[in-house]
């Protein structure tokens, strides 16, 4: 969720409850027409596994798999690093767990962390995606409090990394979507999106020139409060690491003066993603990713326009900072391959290509497409929800490049 160079800490914890215990459960059929099979979840390892059998704690692991539940949880104290933040002390978790469980083919999942960096942020997100037990309703939220000086470099696409200079403000961010199941994979509902900036000013702006910043509008405190309407087609078992099926969503969000706004502005985020096992009887992977963020009409905060890692999850851009690009439109596309590097699952490997596109400046035109690659590691934390702590180096232009890290893959 953030993206944080992890080192782990001493210590690691990984609760492996039982909902997973039966290699069964992982030899179901997905709810579309095509089959996965898994290897069995007793020939895997993940590294409370090999916790155990360095330290010979058998008997107190144990006591973590209470037969009596139906989640699997992962929490990861971390000391880290990136562009953005500099470096940073996390504590992250990762929880899946099944509203029904004799019904496996939806994992509802919550994510969270806690992080402070080296340039005094604070950033504490909660991601929920909720299954009702009958899997006919589907809740989504995305809380977020962020106290963020960080930088900006503009708007368009023909901006140089040089541009950038320090910002910095507060956000809340609440935004609560309900959907309902219409047909087999099709679920559409609506949802409130609050989102509320206050302190933001420019840190030692260019001297004797008028910022992007200042010429857009720049508002000590701006609040966006919306209706957002979604439709979804999931096909995945486990969002956090999928092994095969595809997603759909389309959001168009509507923001009107009414509704606390200082102006009317509409926006759509339209995505696609496709998991494709190759070869097909190997457990790889090729994952495949389509963001496009539209603003419709109107005039949406600077600081919540499209934006390179201003994702839902800070994921778009590997191999840029965050906030690098900002413009009124986005398209991006990504290709990763995921493959392991040892049978039991515990080591994997990603290579990954991605390329971003933004309208410049204010108008609707596309001009310049911007590439980012690199590769990863991935290993195992918790082989019951099948979560990777994700390990990734990414290039950019103008000799841009940095870690990247996630805990569960990034699409």
């Amino acid at each position: 969720m953030i993206r944080i160079f992890i080192l782990p800490l001493a210590a690691l914890l990984v609760a492996k409850t039982a909902f997973a215990q039966n290699p069964e459960d992982f030899n179901q059929e997905t709810s579309d027409s095509t089959h996965y099979k898994f290897d069995s979840i007793d020939t895997q390892l993940d590294i409370v596994d090999v916790y155990r059998k360095w330290t010979h704690h058998e008997a107190k692991i144990q006591l973590l798999n209470s037969k009596s539940k139906n989640i699997d949880f992962t929490l990861v104290p971390a000391l880290g690093y990136t562009l953005q933040t500099g470096f940073a002390i996390l504590l992250a978790a990762n929880t899946v767990f099944y509203t029904n469980r004799k019904d496996h083919s939806k994992a509802s999942t919550v994510l969270t962390s806690i992080a402070y960096t080296q340039y005094n942020q604070v950033i504490i997100p909660v991601s929920v995606n909720l299954w009702s037990k009958d899997r006919k309703i589907n809740m989504i939220s995305d809380f977020r409090y962020m106290s963020y000086p960080s930088q900006t470099f503009g708007l368009g696409d023909q901006t140089r990394f040089t541009d950038g200079y320090n910002i910095d403000f507060s956000y809340v961010k609440i935004h609560q979507t309900f959907l309902r199941k219409i047909k087999r994979g099709f679920f559409a509902g609506a949802g409130y999106y609050y989102d509320y900036l206050w302190k933001t000013h420019e840190v030692n702006p260019p001297a004797g020139v008028a910022t992007s910043f200042q010429q857009y509008g720049l508002l000590e405190n701006e609040t966006a409060s919306g209706i957002c309407f979604q439709g979804i087609v999931d096909q995945r078992v486990n969002p956090v690491n999928p092994f095969g099926g595809y997603y759909v969503s389309a959001r168009y969000r509507l923001n009107d003066r009414w509704m606390g706004n200082s102006a009317n502005w509409r926006t759509t985020i339209i995505e696609g993603r496709k998991y494709i096992r190759f070869p097909k009887e190997s457990q790889n992977i090729i994952a495949l990713w389509n963001y496009n963020w539209i603003t419709m009409s109107g005039h949406p905060p600077y600081l919540l326009l499209p934006s390179t890692g201003w994702d839902d999850f800070f994921n778009t851009g590997r191999g840029y900072i965050q906030g690098r690009y900002r413009a009124r439109n986005m398209s991006y596309v990504e290709a990763e391959y995921r493959f392991r590097l040892v049978k039991s699952g515990l080591f994997g490997g990603v290579v990954f290509s991605n390329l971003q596109t933004f309208s410049a400046d204010k108008s609707n035109l596309y001009h310049t497409v911007i590439p980012g690659y690199g590769a990863g590691l991935r290993i195992k934390l918790n082989r019951n929800s099948n979560t990777n702590f994700c390990i990734d180096y990414a290039f950019g232009a103008e000799g841009s490049r940095g870690f990247f890290i996630n805990l569960g893959e990034v699409f």
